[in-house]
């Protein structure tokens, strides 16, 4: 399954119409879309084989016979998502309608490598999806986010900072072997924005949702669909050169890079230099709620820092939302930095009404962005039954 967004007149975008209430009848669709109504009862007819559309029952009439209802299936298609960490997983199931279930969160390690990650990651996906089947769900297909660069077309681990032996890596293939399903594979900070895009600010067309946790990065929504660039990295912030960082070097190869300064693992180990014990994001926010006045000034400088890079993005695309998401974005320090800086140095065009929050989506914000882009993913390209 390759990444897909709800281009227009798409199955996956009526969809989305049907989702969201603006249609109830193909006859709405073909008002909604402005396509020929055989173009849109060929899409229908798609997803109500994919199980994805019912179609039952009347509507009222507008001068002609009665239209027959489009309703999301109430026991059709569910996805498995997950949201990866460096030292965490977590999983769960996702409908087209209605919040995050069946989730549960482990440790896990992908610095050990991606063979025990991808056992660890099957068998957990794997358990999940029993579940769902014994409940009379019908599985159609995974939605990964994973913490570093990701070519989605192809479904494979580029180059990521911290993780040896996983270049190349075809995760998507690889995952999809072992469940016997279809895998959409990308980038968490992606999988984040379009769950929060989705579950908080439908309404909003141009976002920039950043992920502050261990690492840094951003995910990017245009329009209203999710936008990856040429190559897929749009939005990778993490490496963006910044004076304040100097000489430090940077796992990418790089020296001065924003991750150097502003990420959950910089502010640790910056911490930990100064004898504070701190080794995750959670003892960072709880060093700072506790008022150790350290860890708030290295927060509200990696504040600072991600405010600066994120400065030149506002000015550049001019969003109507910034919002902050990823662990360390319960730190009010941080927030307030990032919207001081974005005062500070973007034009007042660009921040008259710009929207500048910690994300509310919540823990599974990622989740809902990865389960429903594999159920558009499904609703683009597969007519099949679950394998």
């Amino acid at each position: 399954m390759t990444a897909s967004d709800e281009q227009p007149g798409s199955a996956a975008h009526v969809l989305a119409l049907v989702a969201n209430g603006s249609a109830t009848s193909r006859a709405d669709l073909v008002r909604e879309l402005g396509l020929a109504a055989s173009t849109v009862s060929a899409r229908v007819q798609d997803l109500v084989e994919a199980g994805l559309l019912t179609e039952s029952g009347e509507g009222a009439s507008r001068g002609g016979r009665r239209p027959r209802l489009l309703r999301i299936a109430d026991r059709g298609a569910v996805a498995l998502a997950a949201d990866l960490g460096s030292h965490h997983v977590r999983t769960g199931a996702v409908g087209l309608t209605g919040p995050v279930f069946d989730v549960e969160e482990d440790a896990a390690d992908l610095t050990s490598g991606p063979e025990p990650a991808l056992d660890a990651l099957a068998e957990r996906l794997g358990a999940l999806a029993e579940r769902q089947r014994a409940a009379g769900r019908t599985v159609r297909g995974v939605g990964v986010g994973f913490p570093g660069p990701v070519d989605a077309d192809g479904g494979r681990i580029i180059a990521p900072s911290r993780m040896p032996g996983w270049h190349l890596f075809a995760l998507r293939d690889r995952l999809a072997d072992r469940l016997g399903l279809p895998v959409l594979l990308d980038n968490d900070a992606n999988m984040l924005a379009l769950g929060e895009h989705r579950a908080t600010h439908p309404a909003l067309r141009h976002l920039v949702v950043v992920k502050a946790g261990r690492g840094i990065g951003s995910g990017v929504i245009s329009d209203g669909r999710l936008y990856r660039g040429a190559r897929g990295s749009a939005g990778d912030i993490s490496h963006v050169r910044l004076e304040a960082a100097g000489e430090r070097p940077c796992s990418c190869g790089n020296i001065g890079c924003l991750e150097t300064v502003a990420s959950g693992a910089a502010l640790a180990a910056a911490l930990r230099a100064q004898g504070i014990a701190a080794d995750s994001t959670t003892d960072i926010l709880r060093l700072v709620e506790n008022g150790e006045p350290h860890a708030t000034t290295l927060v509200r400088q990696a504040g600072r820092d991600i405010g600066a890079v994120l400065a030149v993005v506002v000015n550049f695309f001019n969003p109507e939302a910034v919002l902050l998401g990823g662990a360390l974005s319960g730190a009010q320090p941080l927030v307030a930095a990032v919207r001081g800086m974005l005062y500070e140095r973007c034009l007042p065009m660009a921040t008259s009404e710009l929207l500048i929050n910690a994300a509310t989506g919540g823990p599974d914000a990622g989740l809902l962005g990865a389960g429903h882009a594999a159920l558009r993913g499904v609703a683009a390209g597969s007519r099949g039954k679950e394998r």
